[in-house]
């Protein structure tokens, strides 16, 4: 089946068509631009530069894979987590094509499809998948106890998450603190490269052993945060420049070994050997280079998705909607709601 995607969760307004796992059509509008100037995510500016850009978007979809809205078979539109207002005009759009097309719809999780969008590019999950999502809004550690043939009866596990802070936006802080541009995470990568991840010591939380029995597998950034702001204001309240490249590798190096230590744990005490990364922060070099090098040590097989697919995009809601549908998940009612916190256990609403 021919299944539309429909993305609108935050600032990308994405559509995608996806048969089976093979994407036919990508099309994304990003209002990063417009929320630059203010340093952060502005919701209301986000929601009108959905409503702007969603028609454009779904017709450049649809040319550039040939087909009419006629041929599309089922609707997948993402319900949740996001802004309110945001998520709101995809499922507004989503409702009315389901309706004048006569067509299945699929209201789906936001964050489980940055997991999902890996079987467009690595085929479906074997039978037990671990999955990492770290964006600029969550940091979750997440078992798929079926692979993607348990989607339909809600297989996923929820293991771990972020206590405050997620990767991203502990990145995006940081960034601030260093005058980089926003959004900070490219930036700080960039300079990361040219710096010594090892010249600063800074904390790794919730990896000592008193954190074990209660935080084995959840995350925090927030004191790295704050770490990096006290360094960085005794390094000019001394009267020295700011090593900012050492700064930015040594950061880097902390939240990349937090991430990939507890991930790779949680495989290895719950039997997995499969391990997807996804999420907008699987971009970031340091992390895709330290779970590749220490998953091979391991023996875990570590899929990470191409750049690409990485921000938020029509194409990993299209994925997870074809998951369902290939799997005889039962479609959405048309009266369904968008829920900004939608827990990650829940994968259709």
């Amino acid at each position: 089946m021919l299944v539309l995607g429909i993305e609108s969760t935050c600032d990308e307004t994405g559509v995608a068509l996806v048969r089976g796992t093979e994407l036919i059509a990508d099309v994304t509008a990003s209002s990063m631009d417009e929320h630059a100037r203010f340093g952060g995510i502005v919701p209301e500016v986000a929601s009108r530069a959905h409503l702007e850009a969603f028609v454009p978007t779904l017709e450049e979809a649809l040319a550039r894979a040939g087909f009419g809205l006629g041929d599309v078979d089922a609707i997948a539109v993402a319900a949740g987590p996001g802004l309110v207002g945001s998520l709101t005009v995809g499922n507004s759009a989503a409702k009315a094509l389901a309706l004048a097309l006569n067509r299945p719809l699929y209201g789906v999780n936001h964050v489980i499809g940055h997991a999902v969008v890996d079987e467009l590019v690595h085929g479906e999950f074997p039978g037990r998948t671990m999955s990492l999502v770290v964006s600029g809004g969550h940091t979750s550690l997440l078992l798929f106890e079926g692979g993607s043939t348990a989607l339909a009866a809600g297989g996923v596990t929820e293991l771990g998450h972020t206590l405050d802070d997620a990767a991203g936006e502990a990145f995006d802080k940081v960034g601030r603190l260093l005058g980089l541009p926003y959004p900070g995470g490219p930036h700080i990568d960039r300079l990361a490269r040219e710096g010594d991840p090892t010249a600063i010591a800074f904390p790794r939380a919730l990896t000592a052993p008193k954190d074990q029995a209660k935080h084995a597998y959840d995350f925090s950034f927030s004191g790295l945060k704050t770490a990096v702001a006290r360094w960085v204001e005794n390094c000019r309240e001394a009267g020295h420049e700011v090593p900012v490249a050492d700064v930015a590798a040594s950061f880097a190096d902390a939240v990349a070994d937090v991430l990939v230590a507890k991930t790779l744990r949680a495989c290895e005490e719950h039997g997995v050997d499969t391990l997807v990364i996804g999420g907008g922060f699987s971009a970031n070099s340091q992390l895709r280079e330290l779970a590749a090098a220490r998953g091979a040590e391991a023996g875990i097989d570590v899929r990470i998705p191409p750049i690409r697919y990485c921000t938020d995009n029509g194409a990993m809601i299209a994925a997870l909607g074809s998951a369902l549908v290939r799997n005889g998940a039962p479609a959405s009612s048309l009266g369904i709601g968008v829920d900004s916190s939608m827990p990650l256990n829940t994968v259709l609403v």
